[in-house]
């Protein structure tokens, strides 16, 4: 069955180039009306500047597809508010929303000053918030929403020179484990993108030849599978180069120790049955944990 999205509203952040575009061009040409929302700015999220978004804005709309831009810097609630009432104002819904939209500021935590981390972090996960939070009444009203948070690799296993980043982008997994819980019976579903891709992002990290093959349109291909009425909920899906893989948390079933054994001594000598992995689970909710924790006490003491 060919995924479509006729009649559906999309709006992508940072979709005036690389990656945010590719996913704007993939949803106008599958029939959505697409926001193209970018600031304009460099990487490093200075300047700002409408051209971007309206080079997006043309290329939807030469290939038949409908469009309107947005230069709204989605760490400011303000100005996020406003780009959804403009979406709602052209076409009266909002359906999908991609938070895209991104910046580096990298460098070893020893050197980062505490501006850059605080940035990195509003735009990253503020913004992924702000818009989140701005579509959340519209979405549940409807009875329909799709949001696709974008992770990294760099978040879930680390990258040296990117605190900030990995920190924001591990948190965007957060936001979207509970939000998936909370919107599941509005038949709002949220799920994560980790992409990799050849973009602006990575000059200079890698070479030409693996910026060939790590094209931006990869990468759309498994976004767009996380936009449409049959998209999972709570999926984190990595994308580049034509690879694509799940990344899943999982937690040991762990051990129980009776009071008179719970010392840090103790738990260090049964470390290797903690992290033992069989009987391991993916948890879809913080209280599973503690229910596992009580069961085991409550087994131990005898109690029901």
């Amino acid at each position: 069955m060919t995924i479509r999205y006729d009649g559906q509203v999309a709006i992508v952040t940072g979709a005036g180039n690389g990656l945010g575009r590719s996913h704007a061009v993939a949803l106008a040409a599958r029939g959505a009306k697409v926001l193209i929302n970018d600031l304009g700015g460099s990487v490093d999220g200075s300047g700002g500047s409408s051209a971007a978004a309206l080079e997006t804005v043309a290329m939807i709309e030469a290939a038949g597809g409908e469009a309107i831009a947005n230069g709204a810097n989605v760490a400011n609630r303000e100005e996020v508010d406003a780009m959804v009432a403009q979406a709602v104002e052209q076409w009266g819904r909002v359906d999908i929303l991609v938070n895209n939209a991104g910046i580096l500021r990298d460098k070893s935590f020893a050197k980062m000053s505490m501006d850059d981390f605080q940035l990195v972090v509003d735009v990253h996960l503020m913004g992924s918030a702000n818009c989140a939070k701005a579509v959340w009444a519209l979405m549940r009203e409807q009875g329909y929403g799709r949001i696709v948070m974008t992770t990294s690799s760099s978040g879930m296993y680390g990258n040296f020179g990117q605190a900030n980043y990995g920190a924001a982008k591990m948190a965007v997994v957060g936001l979207m484990n509970t939000l998936c819980i909370e919107g599941e019976k509005y038949n709002i579903n949220i799920n994560c993108l980790s992409p990799t891709a050849g973009t602006r992002m990575l000059e200079g990290l890698i070479t030409s030849e693996q910026s060939d093959i790590m094209t931006v349109e990869s990468v759309t291909a498994g976004l767009l599978t996380l936009c449409d009425n049959d998209a999972p909920n709570r999926s984190i899906l990595c994308a580049g180069a034509g690879g694509f893989a799940r990344t899943y948390i999982y937690e040991t079933d762990g051990i129980y120790l009776p009071p008179e054994q719970q010392t840090p001594e103790n738990v260090r000598a049964n470390i290797d049955a903690i992290e033992n992995p069989q009987g391991q689970e993916i948890l879809v909710g913080g209280f599973q944990q503690t229910n596992k924790f009580v069961a085991k006490a409550a087994a131990y003491l005898g109690l029901k």
